[in-house]
């Protein structure tokens, strides 16, 4: 099983190193055009309950392909994309933007009762609903395959999104350190959430038949 994840983590590293760079080249588009935080966080509510969606399909799928009990798959596919998007999209941007003494407002998305901008709709509403649809998606669709950047990029856009409406700042002088910030935010997040954490309930702990055309 070490082995298997050491693999995975190798594997990710072009594709996260890749998000990364996305999610700079956004953070200086955002910067040059003084896009508010009202902007940010509605994106930020847009690109986190797909990502969500994406963990909660490929965490269920991967569950269910080995065998695992429909109940549990609910229980694991909530935990694993919720759970998860929530370290990498909401508290690992509070604590690394801490740690540079930006102001960061600390959230919950699933938890908040906050109202949306634009949409005015609570802000855990759609990030709920996303994860009640992967876990159908998932359950019914085990084999489903998903790009791996898909779920990289979504994760990532996520994270930065994270940092740019919940958080005030000169990001500019900032872009190196949010480089590394997003690609850890990412990287073992994903791994975890869609592969190691659903093998963890299996009595099988190798897995076959994932192919690199599959999403983590």
């Amino acid at each position: 099983m070490l082995r298997r994840i050491g693999r995975e983590l190798w594997h990710h590293v072009p594709f996260t190193a890749g998000g990364a760079v996305t999610g700079v080249v956004a953070m200086v588009i955002i910067t040059l055009l003084h896009v508010s935080q009202n902007v940010s966080e509605a994106l930020f509510y847009t690109f986190h309950p797909l990502h969500v969606l994406f963990s909660a399909l490929v965490t269920t799928a991967m569950y269910r392909r080995h065998g695992g009990k429909l109940w549990l798959a609910v229980v694991i596919g909530y935990v694993g994309s919720v759970g998860i998007a929530t370290i990498s999209d909401a508290i690992i941007p509070y604590l690394e933007g801490s740690s540079l003494r930006i102001a960061m407002e600390f959230h919950l998305p699933f938890l908040s009762t906050e109202t949306m901008p634009f949409l005015r709709v609570q802000e855990w509403v759609p990030v709920n609903v996303a994860a009640v649809l992967g876990i159908i998606i998932g359950s019914l669709k085990p084999n489903t395959r998903l790009p791996h950047m898909v779920h990289v990029l979504l994760s990532t856009w996520a994270s930065l999104f994270g940092f740019t409406a919940f958080g005030t700042a000169d990001w500019i002088p900032l872009l190196g350190i949010i480089f590394i910030f997003l690609f850890l935010a990412v990287w073992v997040p994903c791994c975890f959430s869609d592969i190691v954490f659903p093998l963890l309930w299996t009595a099988e702990r190798t897995v076959h038949e994932h192919a690199h055309g599959e999403s983590h």
